[in-house]
């Protein structure tokens, strides 16, 4: 009986590993498509390097709403008001709303202090920042009329904003952008090395996806706050209510045929979360988020990407019906915009496809249990124990180029499923270091832009800095498993726009 069951499972080993060759060559297959499909990141970094979209001057001053979610944010909503408030824009043109949301501080208090319109809402069971957007939307719709206002900033109680900021994001809103991003800059990059990883990514952002993005008129994303929307996105109210709205409404955005632009002349300034504890929080959330925003929009875009604008809910950018014969000019613009629509929907789509979920599953059925089963018949022949897939790999196996091997059977089967994790860990490894450089590309390029910041903790931040790639991978992992409700992210910082000017 044991002899059977024994000679069973091998002959079921030996079956499934004998698919292992086809398996790795589609592996490969499907590793050089996504290559491909990314390959024009590359030209966005290029770019980044040296344009970005300017704005002329604006000829007319707009009507503007600031929006204002906070939960107990006595300590900063002060500072975000006052920098408000020292806006070169006309002071009859704004109009700040804030909502305190199921605060037990005197949030409410201060905001009205400093001239804002604050609600508050009381409701824990619906606890996301997109929820308390809506509430407040049906307020300002309630008594001022959401179409009262031409365009809705969205900020952080924590953000601190540059004298000219809203003159500069009106020079976007004049020039007919609908929805515009901004320079997000960090108040407290020195404070920690966990903050100093969230500052880079924000520039990061802003040099490899934003200031490409705005030059080739394409849609960026909007992250979290700082940004500037006209007023028909909200027509019917807001509605971006999940874990991460911000992704929810970029992806409906271009899904509905909207571009996203970026003006890097609007400077803000945002606060980073210093704990551990606190990042890892966030993160999850995000990578919750992120796969939730991929499933809900993900077909639209695909949708768009193959047809263009042809099946759009949103009246408001459908193609327009010619009345008569198109001259050349029209179509040719209708040509472009076109072109224009579908290349943003597949750009959106890829920075939703969840590619590291898909890769590890991937590498795991091929290269850890196919290759086991594959051993467990074949044997493991000599191989190098340090891969040559990074410059790190590289150089150890130069300097010890021994190699390993393992037998058919059991040995076989453990042994080469080892060797494949450790050589997933040495390319992560290698990654890590290769990743760095990253970070002092920022530090120089952006140089003028970030505080003062010592010489050592430059590089000490250089080498923290891949920590953040590796902490969103493994939560995006982890998300999709686990159940994540909202949890609001303490601001404590108590820096103001006039300490900033300083630096």
């Amino acid at each position: 009986m044991t002899y059977n069951i024994i000679t069973a499972a091998s002959g079921f080993m030996e079956a499934v590993g004998s698919a292992y060759p086809s398996a790795k060559v589609i592996y490969s297959i499907i590793g050089s498509i996504f290559t491909a499909m990314l390959a024009y990141k590359t030209v966005y970094k290029i770019i980044g390097l040296f344009f970005t979209r300017k704005f002329a001057p604006a000829k007319n001053n707009h009507k503007y709403a600031v929006v204002i979610a906070a939960r107990n944010e006595s300590t900063v909503i002060g500072n975000l008001l006052d920098s408000i408030t020292e806006q070169d824009y006309p002071k009859e043109l704004l109009t700040v709303f804030v909502v305190a949301d199921n605060c037990t501080d005197n949030t409410a208090e201060i905001a009205r202090s400093k001239g804002a319109v604050c609600y508050e809402r009381f409701d824990d069971e619906h606890r996301t920042k997109g929820f308390a957007l809506q509430f407040l939307f049906e307020k300002i719709e309630e008594d001022y009329g959401r179409q009262s206002f031409e365009g809705y900033f969205v900020f952080d109680a924590d953000n601190l904003l540059k004298s000219d900021y809203i003159a500069r994001m009106n020079d976007s809103f004049d020039a007919g952008a609908k929805l515009i991003t901004s320079y997000r800059n960090t108040k407290n990059f020195n404070e920690s090395w966990i903050a100093s990883t969230y500052a880079l990514h924000w520039l990061r952002s802003i040099r490899f996806n934003h200031r490409a993005r705005s030059v080739l008129r394409l849609a960026t994303n909007i992250q979290g706050t700082g940004f500037l929307f006209s007023n028909e996105i909200v027509r019917d109210g807001w509605k971006y209510t999940s874990l991460t709205e911000d992704r929810a409404l970029t992806a409906d955005a271009v899904a509905q045929g909207y571009g996203i632009t970026y003006n890097d002349a609007a400077e803000f300034f945002d606060e980073q979360p210093n704990s551990l504890k606190i990042a890892l929080r966030q993160r999850l959330r995000w990578s919750k988020g992120h796969l939730m925003a991929f499933a809900e929009t993900g077909p639209n875009l695909l949708v768009n990407v193959i047809f263009g604008k042809l099946f759009l809910k949103n009246p408001w950018n459908k193609p327009k019906k010619a009345e008569g014969r198109r001259s050349f000019t029209d179509i040719l613009k209708l040509i472009v915009e076109s072109i224009r629509h579908r290349a943003a929907s597949y750009d959106t789509l890829m920075q939703l496809t969840p590619f590291s979920v898909i890769n590890v599953i991937r590498w795991l059925i091929v290269s850890v249990l196919l290759y086991g089963f594959f051993c467990y018949t074949k044997g493991m022949s000599p191989n190098y124990f340090f891969s040559a897939s990074t410059y790190l790999g590289k150089l150890l196996r130069f300097l010890f180029p021994f190699t390993v091997e393992f037998k058919a059977g059991i040995s076989g089967f453990f042994g080469s499923m080892l060797i494949a994790l450790w050589w997933r860990l040495l390319y992560r490894m290698g990654k890590y270091l290769e990743n760095t450089l990253t970070a002092v590309y920022l530090f120089i390029i952006e140089h003028k832009r970030i505080i003062k910041i010592p010489f050592l903790k430059k590089v000490l931040y250089c080498f923290t800095w891949p920590t953040f790639d590796i902490i969103g991978r493994y939560t995006q992992y982890l998300a999709l498993f686990v159940k994540v409700t909202w949890k609001p992210i303490p601001h404590q910082s108590k820096i103001t726009i006039n300490d900033l000017k300083k630096h």
